[in-house]
């Protein structure tokens, strides 16, 4: 059975595994993100050559990456925006690269063998320090005109715009949260971790449990939006808060408020868990390898 290199580059660790065809993750590992565009394509290469009998390498990166293997819009590793990274990987790696936006490689997992199996019209809402998403039409990925579908981040919910802070990344987060728990008591942000603030509210907190039904109000109303713009059969959620038991009940709750006041709206948004976790975007890069590279491999798995 053929196996593949997936990495993972996040802005604080750069996670990579060995996932064979089945789906099995074989072995994972991470290190700490390099701080330099060099540092980054020789700590791959060092990597690679441990793993050198795979069949091809899978890369999962934040930003918009376009066809030709430029990632533009922003992100947090500023050194990725500019030069063809994927052309620099592949000379460095000798082996055919996918490489994919992050968010589209979680839903790449979901439809390979997770919550979107067998369904066509999805919707994947990435939760972390920003909003990130992917959109799915008839089974197959949406990038956009603008490389920028999926960034439900960036939905305006108050007509009162004063900055960028107004975007619902920016209000509806784990990391918002933070900051306004933080806030509230004021306390230094980085004192405070989202586990904590659930932790807090789970013993009674006032402000923590305030916070919490704030946020799980304004993830409602994006996802309301989200529903009746383009009318998914689900609107997964992933991301590490999507593993709390109560995430999606919560989120329900709040829908059905809102949709008890608009009286016009007759179709409630179905959310579910995300059935993928930590290494979503591992086994999704493979997943977009195959559909790249051998397509009738997809079709049999």
């Amino acid at each position: 059975m053929n196996r593949y290199l997936a990495f993972d580059i996040g802005g604080t660790f750069l996670k990579y595994g060995v996932v064979a065809e089945n789906m099995t993750v074989v072995e994972t590992n991470k290190v700490k993100t390099p701080d330099s565009l060099e540092g980054l394509l020789r700590t791959m290469e060092e990597i690679s050559h441990l793993n050198n009998e795979v069949k091809g390498v899978a890369v999962s990166c934040p930003g918009a990456v376009s066809p030709e293997g430029i990632i533009k819009g922003s992100s947090a590793l500023h050194y990725l925006h500019g030069p063809n990274i994927k052309h620099l990987i592949e000379d460095r790696l000798n082996v055919p690269i996918f490489m994919e936006n992050d968010a589209h490689c979680a839903g790449y997992a979901e439809f390979w063998k997770g919550a979107a199996k067998g369904k066509k019209d999805v919707l994947v809402m990435v939760l972390g320090t920003g909003i990130g998403g992917a959109v799915f039409k008839n089974a197959e990925l949406h990038k956009g005109a603008n490389l920028h579908g999926g960034e439900f981040g960036y939905m305006l919910l108050n007509s009162d715009i004063h900055d960028s802070n107004d975007v619902w990344s920016r209000v509806a987060s784990t990391k918002a949260l933070v900051r306004v728990v933080a806030e509230r008591k004021n306390i230094a942000v980085d004192s405070l971790s989202g586990e904590q603030i659930f932790s807090m509210a789970e013993a009674g907190d006032a402000d923590c449990l305030q916070a919490l039904d704030r946020f799980y109000h304004l993830l409602a109303v994006g996802i309301y939006n989200l529903q009746y713009i383009y009318d998914p059969e689900v609107i997964l959620l992933g991301g590490g808060i999507s593993a709390r038991e109560n995430l999606i009940e919560k989120i329900d709750e709040k829908l059905d408020g809102i949709l008890a006041v608009v009286d016009l709206a007759k179709v409630k948004p179905k959310i579910a868990a995300c059935k993928f976790k930590q290494n979503a975007n591992l086994l999704g890069a493979v997943y977009g390898w195959l559909k790249e590279f051998n397509r009738s491999k997809v079709a049999s798995i």
